[in-house]
C-alpha cells in the first residue's frame, strides 16, 4: 500500500491568524474520510480516517460507522485540529452520526472529541445533515439514501424529522465479485418497500414521486443510480457534490446553533442533540 502524506493540522495551515477564534466546526468522522467544515472557509478537513500506532503500522479508528479504536481516533482528532485550533469553551462542535447509532458508538465518538476542548457537542443524523447541505425542501416528505464507504444509511423525512431509518452493513468498498452494485441495489430496495408497507406508506409513495436523494460516495456512481432508479420506478436524484453534503449540512447546523437562543451565554461543556435546524 502507498504510504500517503499525513495533512497537516489546522494551526499550521493558516487558516486562523494568531488568537483568532472559531464559533465551531462541523465533523464528519467517516469509517474511510474525516471532514471537518468551519463558517466562513467551508471545507478545511477532506483525509483518510488513518492514524499511525506509533511505530506499529497504522489504524483504522472507524469502521461500519462505528468508532472501534478510541486512542486512534483521538490521536487523528488532535493531530488535525487540537486544543490550539482555534476551538475552545466558547465553540460548539457539530457531529454527524449514522442513524440508529449505537450508544457505545456515540459515548465513544463524544470521548474522543473531548480533546477540542469544545464548549458544546451537539449531533445531528447523517441523512438529516445530508439533506441541509443539498438544500431539500424539507417541507415534503423526503427519502435520502446515504452509500458511504462501510455503511448505506435511509431515512425518511417528515416535517424535517428521520422517521423510520434503517441502516445496511455494506458499502461502496464491499463493491466487487462478492457483492455487486446489483445486491446493493436490491437491499436499498427492500427497505424501501417495507418502508412502503409502514404506517407511513402514504408520505413514501410522496417522497419516491419527488423522487429520492441519493448522497454519499456512492452517488458518485453512474451505475448504482441508473440501477437503482430502474429498481424503484422513480426519479433518483443525486445531491451536488454528494460526497460532501453531510459536512456541509452539519455547518449550516452549526450556524444554525450559533443563533439559537438556547445557547447563549454561559453553556456548561456537554452534548445534546441538535434543535431542528434548517428545517
Amino acid at each position: 500500500m502507498r504510504a500517503s502524506r499525513r495533512p497537516a493540522p489546522l494551526r499550521r495551515r493558516g487558516i486562523w491568524s494568531a488568537g483568532q477564534r472559531s464559533p465551531g466546526i462541523a465533523i464528519d468522522l467517516g469509517s474511510a474520510r474525516t471532514r471537518a467544515w468551519i463558517p466562513d472557509h467551508g471545507l478545511v478537513i477532506d483525509v483518510p480516517t488513518i492514524t499511525s500506532r506509533g511505530g506499529q503500522g497504522v489504524c483504522f479508528p472507524v469502521r461500519r460507522g462505528h468508532v472501534v479504536d478510541l486512542a486512534g481516533a483521538v490521536r487523528l482528532l488532535d493531530h488535525l485540529l487540537g486544543r490550539r485550533a482555534g476551538l475552545g469553551n466558547c465553540s460548539i462542535v457539530v457531529l454527524t452520526t449514522p442513524v440508529l447509532c449505537l450508544d457505545e458508538h456515540r459515548v465513544a465518538t463524544l470521548a474522543a472529541l473531548e480533546v477540542l476542548d469544545a464548549r458544546t457537542v451537539l449531533t445531528v443524523d447523517s441523512v438529516k445533515a445530508a439533506a441541509l447541505g443539498a438544500g431539500a425542501d424539507l417541507k415534503q416528505p423526503l427519502l435520502v439514501v446515504d452509500i458511504g464507504a462501510q455503511l448505506t444509511e435511509i431515512g425518511l423525512l417528515v416535517d424535517g424529522a428521520v422517521t423510520q431509518p434503517h441502516r445496511l452493513d455494506v458499502g461502496t468498498s464491499d463493491l466487487g465479485a462478492a457483492t455487486t452494485v446489483a445486491d446493493l441495489v436490491r437491499w436499498i430496495a427492500t427497505v424501501v418497500i417495507d418502508l412502503l408497507r409502514s404506517d407511513l406508506g402514504p408520505q413514501v409513495v410522496d417522497a419516491l414521486e419527488r423522487g429520492p436523494m441519493l448522497t454519499g460516495g456512492g452517488a458518485l456512481r453512474p451505475e448504482i443510480t441508473y440501477r437503482l432508479a430502474k429498481r424503484l420506478c422513480a426519479p433518483v436524484r443525486s445531491a451536488p457534490a454528494p460526497h460532501l453534503v453531510a459536512v456541509r449540512g452539519a455547518g449550516l447546523a452549526l450556524t444554525a446553533a450559533d443563533r439559537h437562543p438556547s445557547f447563549a451565554g454561559e453553556v456548561t461543556t456537554g452534548h445534546t442533540t441538535l434543535p431542528n435546524a434548517g428545517s
